[in-house]
């Protein structure tokens, strides 16, 4: 299997927050969904072709090319302020007496000041990436920090090694820079520059956690057992949300396997059903042994088409889905933190009406835990809508790509059996009758 092009994957822009309902308020919260953003990708076509070599007209208005150009989006308005370009490619393999590893070139473009040239070009492996997106969630803790795919592989079920397992994990890689990178927060981050531009990270890892910002330190404080008094009704339904979708894409990605599952054994029943034609036909005389022939070509093209299917599948389909489940995962890792932060704001209310009751000062670290949930809840919420808006962008470009894979798939074979039409057909027999 050949190692496909890398695709990018446009995310939106951030919504402002107008309205920021206070911490302890108890006024019911409306969750209203963003303005779809338009998708900037397309797919591309296959070429269609007969067992003989025919190419197939695909402008009907039933074939894929067609149904493409109906749903063709216009291109992301924001592309032309964009000032940072990040792209993951030409993965290669490193072997010394320690360890075997794979490392990624990590390309950049920017016109931002904060970088000293506008292109960069190093070379990074996945625990490059890992210590990225640690640094993130300890500098940035109000804000959704992408996921990386898993780290871990089963031995004896997936080869790391493997083309198809490393251009998967490539394409993920890119995908996790990209989002970083059009996020208006996180692309600025001081890790983020120096991930994309400096030649050697080692001494930046040496660093630990000393670079820890006031406000990671802040949502790593511990109540002491404070229960939340109550969660703002539209973090509340936030998280009902995560429960059911999470439950919903276990369930298609378990039908999913078992489909691919299916056509992988339907697949190895095609390739020996195709030769029995074949060899069939060496016994036979010229009036039988071209239709059988044909059959067994027709068959062979069939094979091969859903061969493709299945890779689409396994390849673009399935690990969509497993990232926006460790995408959910991160979204409740940033509510816990946001209910962590409102329960510490909480406790020091209350201690507050204490003194107030005892005459003392009220302490000004209330106030300032306030603004800190006040934050939170500010980046939470627009986070939360960039993230609804990049998913509906993904997953109505993984539909349109599913269907324009299984037209592709069922016209190739359509095709493939009309090509033989007429090798099936009866000839005139000795007398010039035809027998139809």
């Amino acid at each position: 299997m050949s190692v496909g092009t890398p695709k990018s994957l446009p995310t939106s822009g951030q919504k402002s927050i107008n309205d920021i309902s206070h911490p302890l308020s108890y006024e019911e919260g409306v969750l209203t969904p963003s303005p779809e953003l338009p998708n900037t990708s397309s797919i591309g076509e296959k070429d269609l072709s007969l067992p003989n070599g025919t190419p197939v007209d695909t402008s009907s208005p039933a074939s894929s090319s067609s149904l493409l150009n109906r749903l063709q989006l216009d291109d992301d308005l924001d592309g032309e302020t964009r000032d940072l370009f990040v792209t993951v490619d030409d993965p290669k393999k490193h072997v010394s007496t320690m360890e075997t590893y794979i490392t990624y070139r990590v390309n950049t473009k920017t016109t931002r000041a904060e970088f000293d040239l506008p292109e960069y070009s190093v070379r990074r492996r996945y625990q490059d990436f890992d210590w990225l997106r640690n640094k993130l969630e300890e500098t940035q803790p109000t804000h959704l920090i992408p996921p990386l795919p898993e780290k871990f592989v089963v031995k004896g079920v997936v080869d790391r090694f493997s083309e198809e397992f490393v251009e998967t994990r490539r394409k993920a890689l890119d995908k996790f820079l990209k989002r970083i990178a059009d996020h208006p927060v996180l692309s600025f981050n001081d890790h983020f520059n120096v991930f994309l531009s400096a030649k050697d990270l080692s001494s930046y890892k040496k660093q630990g956690l000393a670079l820890l910002s006031k406000m990671g330190e802040s949502v790593k404080y511990v109540t002491g057992g404070y229960k939340l008094r109550c969660r703002p009704v539209e973090f509340a339904a936030m998280g009902e949300y995560l429960d059911t979708f999470v439950l919903k894409l276990g369930t298609i990605d378990r039908i999913a396997q078992r489909i691919i599952k299916e056509q992988a054994e339907y697949l190895v029943e095609l390739r020996e059903y195709g030769p029995i034609y074949l060899s069939w036909a060496n016994a036979e005389d010229d009036e039988l042994q071209k239709p059988l022939e044909g059959v067994a070509g027709c068959v062979s093209s069939c094979s091969t088409a859903l061969e493709e299917l299945t890779e689409d599948m396994s390849e673009d389909f399935l690990p969509v889905l497993r990232e926006y489940v460790l995408y959910i995962e991160s979204m409740k890792n940033v509510l816990k933190k946001r209910d962590q932060v409102q329960a510490e704001y909480e406790a020091k209310l209350e201690a507050a009406a204490l003194k107030r009751e005892e005459r003392q000062a009220v302490p000004t670290d209330v106030e300032k835990c306030q603004d800190r949930v006040e934050c939170f809840n500010a980046d939470l919420k627009a986070d939360w809508d960039r993230w609804q808006n990049n998913k509906r962008q993904d997953f109505r470009q993984l539909l349109i790509g599913m269907a324009d894979k299984n037209i592709q798939y069922y016209e190739k074979c359509l095709a493939s059996w009309e090509s033989i039409i007429p090798l099936l057909q009866d000839k005139p027999d000795a007398k010039g009758e035809s027998h139809s």
